[in-house]
């Protein structure tokens, strides 16, 4: 007998705007259509247009009254980012709806954003910083749900608070651990000052659980020229429905997170199957590393002088 797939219900979202980073692929491409597909107007902020036209086609296959666009988005360049809050700031609308979803993973050796930052601290969680604080009037327009992807390695290792960018000795999981359980802390933290300060936002967090994306692939351009033997072990038994999921059902934590009425501001929302690996979305307790409100502060404030792009009360 066939197993069911799990899946979740995704209100109307007519009239709302939504902003999914990493979308020109893999779960990003899947969130995006699952929005566009239940209504939304989807902006999808990409670093290659040729891959981004393609996400967009494949979206209008599937829905073919889908609104969305392309951005330019480099979230390795602080100006990259910088730039588009610019130009989203200009057209002056509010945004509902931001999924804090691309990510690097693992490169073998230490690679470094353009502003000189350990390429997976500064994508994963000082370019989404940088976004937030670029965006926060839009968000604060719209009373965004903004959710951010982090991951099973959140659960894994800690800051390296003596080196945040493994200067002096470069671990690859150690560092992509690091960069998720920032990403993790000011997902919190922003809750939290939303809050405190009346923002109207609602800040929560996601993970996929582990599927066959191409976070683990050959990727020439980070040094890796072939798949690892992570992806191919998870591929294989993917395909066989043992232990993984999909790439379809590790959508589904931050589309529960970003849409559902009922998730929680600074709660987790990951699958819930054995070691959240796979399994039916469902809110998680948050893990450990990321409930040190003292350390999540001080995270903020070290985020905020590194990209320079200060979060204002109002």
């Amino acid at each position: 007998m066939a197993r069911t797939r799990p899946d979740v219900t995704v209100p109307d979202l007519a009239g709302r705007l939504a902003v999914v980073t990493g979308a020109s692929a893999g779960v990003g491409l899947g969130l995006a259509a699952r929005l566009a597909g239940a209504g939304a107007e989807v902006i999808m902020p990409v670093r290659n247009r040729r891959k981004g036209a393609a996400a967009i086609a494949e979206i209008k296959q599937q829905h073919p009254e889908a609104a969305v666009s392309l951005r330019d988005l480099d979230l390795s360049s602080l100006d990259s980012v910088a730039a588009l809050g610019q130009a989203l700031r200009s057209e002056d609308r509010p945004i509902h709806i931001l999924i804090n979803n691309a990510g690097v993973m693992t490169p073998p050796t230490r690679q470094t954003t353009a502003d000189g930052f350990e390429l997976q601290f500064g994508s994963n969680h000082l370019g989404h910083f940088a976004l937030v604080a670029h965006l926060l009037p839009l968000l604060r327009a719209g009373r965004a749900r903004v959710t951010s992807q982090i991951s099973i390695a959140a659960n894994q290792h800690e800051i390296n608070w003596g080196d945040l960018n493994w200067e002096r000795s470069y671990h690859g999981r150690r560092a992509y651990s690091q960069s998720k359980i920032a990403l993790g802390l000011f997902a919190v933290e922003l809750h939290r000052r939303s809050q405190a300060e009346g923002w109207g936002i609602t800040s929560n967090l996601s993970h996929p659980g582990v599927a066959p994306t191409s976070l683990l692939a050959a990727r020439p351009e980070l040094g890796r020229s072939k798949d690892t033997l992570d992806v191919r072990l998870i591929r294989a038994l993917s395909r066989r429905g043992i232990l993984f999921g999909t790439v379809e059902t590790a959508q589904l934590p931050a589309l529960l997170a970003a849409t559902s009425p009922t998730a929680r501001g600074a709660h987790l929302h990951a699958p819930s199957g054995l070691a959240q690996l796979a399994g039916p979305p469902t809110e998680q307790p948050l893990y450990t590393r990321l409930r040190n409100p003292q350390e999540a502060q001080e995270l903020w404030q070290i985020s905020e002088t590194l990209t320079k792009t200060p979060i204002p009360t109002p």
